[in-house]
């Protein structure tokens, strides 16, 4: 590698750099953030799902009593075929 070119590229960089350091005093800037009306819509809804329950109670205390009670069954016919019918969706 040649040590002149080296040199050249160092000053090229070097001359930016400088010129990025330098503000103009008249010249003020600030940041402004704006979010979308979509945007908001979105935060409502993380906000909404968010505080709902991981699981509702009112549809699984029923279920609940009746496997504590032993009174729950599951026709294996219809676990059997609602099985297979995943099996084909997943394939």
């Amino acid at each position: 590698m040649r040590i002149e070119a080296y040199n050249q590229v160092q000053q090229v960089y070097q001359a930016q750099r400088a010129g990025k350091t330098q503000k103009s005093p008249s010249a003020s800037r600030t940041d402004r953030l704006q979010i979308s009306s979509f945007g908001k819509d979105i935060q409502i809804a993380k906000a909404a799902v968010a505080s709902a329950p991981d699981i509702r109670e009112e549809f699984t205390a029923p279920i609940k009593a009746r496997i504590q009670d032993g009174t729950y069954e599951v026709s294996n016919e219809s676990f059997a075929e609602k099985l297979m019918e995943k099996y084909k969706e997943m394939r």
